[in-house]
């Protein structure tokens, strides 16, 4: 079994004591996002979980704590933009994110890093320019700290859609989408990044840059040595390649703020 922590909250920066009493604990009792009266009880017991995959935006908190998670198979999907506080309020500054990059890479290895640049969105402060510099400016500086990074672009979600256009905030047509691709993957290849995307519905295979698997078998083999199922998961979006996992986050305790984003506070679940 694979453990999500998670898709629908920022457990590593705002909840990371409670993971480490969890697993301590060796379960988890997870509420039904539709239906909270509803409850799994996950078992956290180091022979049933596979890999723990760890999504964040600052790891921080978490990184003081990592001998916690010794008994596990574990990396992180780490989203680093370089968006400013109209964006994404809550997100420490950039310097201090890409300084924790690089000391978690440093500390478990760049396999067990993936830097996500999810997601990318366009608006009158933010045109294509802003993120072919930016990207190219970010791969430079984790050069040798990760092995892959996973393009995301941004979702208009109902729950937020008011808010990102308050903002002027959009997701990029498929033209500029691909122009962006391609721009990023040429930035890529002198850092020896492997480049995907991750659940989109253009195809960028001709620009070299395959379909993502964030939650990837092939990687969790190289990390533990433990095989996992290769199917689809099917909890999740039609283009999502990911393997099966379970998630343990709750929706709506992420305390990031971040304009674009479904699970953030007063958006439900």
């Amino acid at each position: 079994m694979v453990i999500s922590a998670s898709r629908r909250t920022d457990v590593p920066a705002f909840h990371a004591e409670w993971l480490v009493e969890r697993l301590r604990a060796g379960t988890v009792d997870v509420p039904n996002p539709f239906d909270p009266k509803r409850v799994r009880r996950v078992s956290l017991a180091p022979a049933d979980v596979d890999c723990l995959v760890l999504w964040t935006k600052d790891p921080r908190p978490l990184m003081e704590r990592l001998d916690a998670l010794e008994a596990f198979p574990f990396y992180f999907q780490f989203s680093l933009n370089a968006y400013g506080r109209d964006v994404e309020p809550g997100v420490p500054p950039l310097d201090a994110r890409v300084d924790a990059f690089l000391r978690l890479a440093d500390r478990i290895g760049p396999e067990r890093v993936v830097w996500r640049c999810d997601p990318v969105l366009l608006s009158p402060a933010h045109p294509p320019a802003f993120h072919e510099e930016a990207f190219a400016a970010l791969a430079a500086r984790l050069d040798g700290a990760t092995d892959t990074c996973v393009l995301s672009f941004v979702d208009e979600y109902p729950r937020v859609r008011r808010a990102m256009r308050a903002l002027g905030l959009r997701a990029p047509d498929p033209e500029e989408a691909r122009a962006l691709a391609a721009s990023f993957a040429a930035a890529a290849r002198p850092h020896g990044l492997a480049l995907s995307a991750c659940a989109e519905p253009l195809d960028f295979a001709p620009l070299g840059i395959p379909p993502a698997r964030c939650i990837d078998p092939a990687r969790i083999r190289r990390i533990s040595g433990r095989a996992v199922p290769e199917g689809k998961d099917r909890t999740q979006r039609p283009a999502c390649g990911c393997a099966p996992s379970v998630d343990i986050g709750t929706y709506g305790t992420c305390g990031h703020g971040c304009v674009y984003c479904y699970a953030r506070r007063g958006t439900g679940g």
